[in-house]
């Protein structure tokens, strides 16, 4: 039940759970015998939600004599005071002529991913810290609840293979005169032998034994849920590792028995305080850093805690205020704007980095004071809901904090000097109405750049939020401009005005703003057609959950989102996968996104061109698996759609729709699938689910994508964590990835500094000694400096295929070799094309043909060149050469962010991330 809600939903979810509950039950009186109902929901955040939905279904008249059982998961310190709620509202209901309950304390089954959720979310681990806190609750609620007034109304099971607390709840019934309100529980089939001592000794009802039945179809999953218990028992710390070594005379009986006089000595000591205590609308971490002054991700809002259900549910029903910025209708006001702030930007640029910084992190903070601002003007301008707008709010903090501390690595470079653009453009889109305007306007102003916001015409009050936040926190009007245009000629004028423009959006647009300037600095995200690859070695529940998600997230909405799943052997044809996908697809909720129990809202507009083909029409061999709806009252409404059939070089195979459609490819094996998947122009994300170990490696080597996902789903890139930021036509610029190391570093020059005296012997030797150091130190190590237990998340450097060194007629021939010989360093094939030997022409299309997108120009180039690379969006990187490797190693380089899970349900199964830095 659970698996299907959103945890956003306070009142609506818990109406649904008690309503699925009714059918289970009713289903359940009509088995013969009838069938006892034990509700047991894992998952933290159901606790209070589980709790409520059972009083409410067995306080209705059609179950109020029914009786039916709960279970109270003791490693969560709440539940001691859940045991005494369940306890007085069992005995009130049975005294009035009610039902019983049953409530069965167990210490906790999903310890490990507990602790997983905590560390991806930054929050509060959920369960005590130690297995002593544990032990101790777990006998603080058997003494408390094993006495006669509080048993009348409620039977207990206690489930454990622990002998010494069985044995104590075993001595307890008898004394209190209990024991026939009592039972013990065990798993079929891990402790057997113990299970029949406890069945002959027990004096209550005696032994159940649990087990999973299920159709012969799905005994894969019965064995799934066996091996985890299984694992779970083998951990260090549980009783049953110790089982087979129990001799009473040994060291692991006495060690075991300590452990449970400590647990039962302190069992009134340990805290009953929930240890999830978050609370919205205070910021999370508020300008925290870890104690040496790294970096830290802002916390996303807990949903678990119910006061902040209750702040979110307000925040729907504000509609935000109109946007204050008039339209821009003719080019004064955008003349205007640019002369402001090309005076407004010297004395920004002149401002020391460290004072950037702090002006940054200023912004941060007032990000997380508005935090319920942004995410309401989401929900309103940008059809978003709760769920994907609220971590967008933590990626603008994060950008805000990350990107002030890289204008600290603007200073100190031995032999270049850095010197701002002037004033860049920033033109986001309104898919990610707050992160993405966010991270353009923060890093160029780290970089001591002046900045025109330009914010997409479908969300400007969102990008006015950012902007107001930014002036609050002491950025001047003049250095940060927020100029709204029509995209027409006046927003052409705005982009061919700036010394540089940073673009989110299609590689259409991108192609469009350079054949307007040719010499434009461009730093563009655009487009991708992002595959997800299923093997027969993963996981099909786990897949098709990250796959679902992947697609429909923010209706399909997004850049990374997953467009295909491309299905290897008989994934494709699986009874199972399609049943799970079908299943998925049609539960998620539709509606609205002022209502919180919405997953899929609507689409931003009325669907149109590639999106509504995708969406109506099937091409030649596909069929719909799930056939999108579009809802009457609603154009922007679709439920998602599921396609399968899709054919290689197709149309849906190599398009971009950008709303909720999937489709489905089968491919033979796992080298046709890494095929299909980078035969895409595009190499934004992609993804890979599989459990074995060598497929993996095998594709995380191949796959042509920036961003590369195991495991887990394909969207959602987080600041430092997994920068973001495609390959080929999905990256149109330098390429630094958003979040990363480089990007600030990017909107700027670097002129050389002189080498001793001048000379190119000493340049050279000075440009070998950098390359050297810096591919030792940076670009041959694979980086991870989050250092998640459960989690890899790998920035690393990969070398071009080739490079094509375009020289100029006036090119010194020491700047030549420098150039020649970092590409050697990173171990880059060159192309050596000169400028009056070769025409543009013959040159662009012979390195079209090469299917080449890099070019390292020497010397200068006409624009005649630049004209014929726009419209190819082949990257001309004609910055000046300096003898700094970590400038210059980079043109040969491009950056690849790998997120790879390394757990199954908590238990980790994968070493590779203990090391931060690693030799490829």
């Amino acid at each position: 039940v659970a698996s299907q809600l959103n945890y956003w939903d306070w009142d609506g979810s818990l109406d649904r759970i008690t309503d699925r509950l009714g059918q289970l039950f009713r289903r359940a009186a009509m088995t013969d015998p009838p069938t006892f109902i034990n509700l047991d929901m894992e998952e933290y955040h159901d606790l209070e939600i589980t709790i409520a939905a059972f009083q409410r279904l067995l306080d209705d008249p059609e179950f109020f004599t029914n009786e039916a059982g709960i279970v109270l998961q003791t490693y969560l310190p709440d539940s001691f005071a859940a045991l005494r709620e369940l306890v007085g509202w069992a005995s009130a209901r049975r005294q009035s002529g009610g039902g019983g309950i049953k409530i069965r304390l167990v210490k906790g089954a999903n310890l490990a991913m507990e602790r997983v959720d905590a560390a991806i979310h930054g929050w509060s681990q959920a369960p005590y810290e130690t297995k002593a806190e544990v032990d101790a609750n777990f006998k603080r609620c058997l003494d408390w609840v094993l006495r006669p007034n509080r048993t009348q109304a409620v039977r207990v099971g206690v489930a454990s293979h622990n002998l010494f607390d069985v044995a104590w709840a075993h001595l307890l019934g008898r004394d209190r005169g209990v024991s026939e309100r009592l039972d013990f529980e065990m798993l079929q089939g891990m402790a057997p032998a113990q299970a029949r001592v406890v069945k002959a000794e027990a004096e209550g009802r005696g032994l159940l034994l649990y087990t999973p039945i299920v159709r012969d179809d799905d005994f894969d999953v019965a064995i799934s849920y066996l091996f985890r218990r299984l694992e779970e028992n083998a951990q260090p710390g549980n009783f049953l590792r110790s089982l087979f070594d129990l001799d009473p005379a040994g060291t692991t009986f006495a060690a075991e028995a300590d452990r449970f006089r400590t647990a039962v000595a302190s069992r009134w000591e340990v805290s009953s305080r929930p240890r999830r205590e978050q609370a919205r609308p205070a910021p999370a971490a508020f300008g925290a850093g870890r104690d040496d002054g790294s970096f830290l991700n802002e916390p996303d809002t807990d949903p678990a805690v119910a006061s902040n259900r209750e702040w979110a549910a307000a925040l729907v029903t504000q509609r935000p205020t109109p946007v204050e910025a008039e339209l821009a209708e003719t080019i004064g006001p955008i003349d205007r704007a640019f002369d402001r702030a090309r005076r407004a930007a010297a004395t920004w640029a002149a401002t020391d980095p460290g004072d950037r910084r702090k002006v940054l992190h200023a912004v941060a903070d007032e990000l997380a004071r508005n935090r319920g601002r942004l995410i309401s003007c989401m929900v309103h301008e940008a059809n978003k809901t709760i769920a994907e707008a609220d971590p967008e709010v933590s990626e603008a903090i994060d950008f805000a904090r990350y990107y002030g501390d890289r204008a600290l690595d603007l200073d100190g470079h031995e032999h270049a000097r850095f010197t701002p653009l002037g004033v860049i453009a920033v033109v986001p889109p309104w898919n990610f109405p707050v992160a993405i305007p966010a991270g353009g306007v923060l890093a160029s102003l780290a970089a001591g750049n002046a900045v025109i916001l330009k914010p997409a015409p479908q969300t400007p009050r969102c990008a006015e939020i950012v902007a107001e936040c930014c002036w609050a926190a002491g950025v001047e009007p003049d250095v940060l401009q927020l100029v709204r245009t029509p995209d027409n000629e006046i927003g052409q004028h705005l982009v061919t005005s700036a010394d540089g423009v940073v673009l989110t959006g299609s590689a259409d647009t991108a192609r469009l703003f350079l054949s307007w300037r040719p010499e434009l600095r461009l730093f563009a995200e655009t487009s991708g057609k992002n595959a997800m690859i299923i093997t027969p070695h993963a996981d099909i529940d786990l897949a098709v959950a990250d796959l679902v998600r992947s697609a429909f997230g923010h209706s399909g909405q997004k850049c990374s989102a997953a467009s295909l799943a491309i299905c290897v052997g008989g994934v494709y044809e699986s009874p199972r996968f399609r049943r799970q996908l079908v299943d998925s697809v049609q539960s998620l909720e539709i509606g609205r996104t002022d209502v919180l129990s919405t997953v899929v809202g609507p689409t931003i507009e009325v669907p149109s061109n590639k999106l509504e083909r995708g969406l109506r029409v099937l091409d030649d061999g596909e069929e719909w698996l799930v056939e999108p709806e579009q809802r009457d009252d609603q154009p922007q409404l679709w439920r998602p759609g599921v396609r399968i059939g899709v054919q290689p070089g197709s149309w849906f195979h190599a398009t971009e729709c950008f709303g909720p459609v999937l489709g489905v490819m089968a491919a033979v094996d796992l080298d046709e699938a890494i095929e299909l998947q980078n035969s895409s122009e595009y190499g934004l994300t992609g993804g890979i689910h599989s459990l074995d170990r060598a497929e993996v490696e095998r594709w995380v080597e191949r796959v042509e994508v920036g961003n590369a996902y195991v495991n887990r789903v394909t969207t959602g890139a987080i600041v430092q964590r997994q920068p973001f930021g495609g390959w080929k036509a999905s990256s149109v610029g330098p390429g630094a990835k958003a979040g990363g190391p480089n990007y600030v570093a990017q909107l700027g020059t670097w002129e050389p500094t002189k080498i001793g005296d001048g000379t190119a012997e000493e340049f050279l030797a000075a440009a070998a000694e950098s390359d050297e150091r810096w591919w030792r130190e940076e670009y041959s190590l694979e980086h991870d400096p989050t250092g998640l237990f459960c989690e890899a998340n790998v920035y690393r450097y990969r070398p071009l295929p080739m490079i094509a060194v375009r020289v100029g007629p006036d090119a010194d021939a020491a700047l030549v070799k420098r150039v020649l010989a970092a590409a050697a360093v990173c171990s880059v094939p060159t192309l050596v094309s000169m400028t009056d030997t070769e025409s543009d022409v013959d040159f662009i299309a012979r390195i079209v043909g090469l299917g080449l997108d890099r070019v390292r120009v020497v010397g200068d180039i006409d624009d005649r060149l630049r004209r014929l690379a726009g419209e190819r969006l082949i990257h001309l990187a004609d910055d000046p050469v300096t003898a700094d490797g970590r400038l210059e190693l980079g043109h040969y380089l491009r950056e690849q962010s790998i997120s790879w899970t390394l757990h199954r349900f908590g238990n980790v199964l994968d070493a590779r991330n203990q090391a931060a830095d690693r030799r490829r």
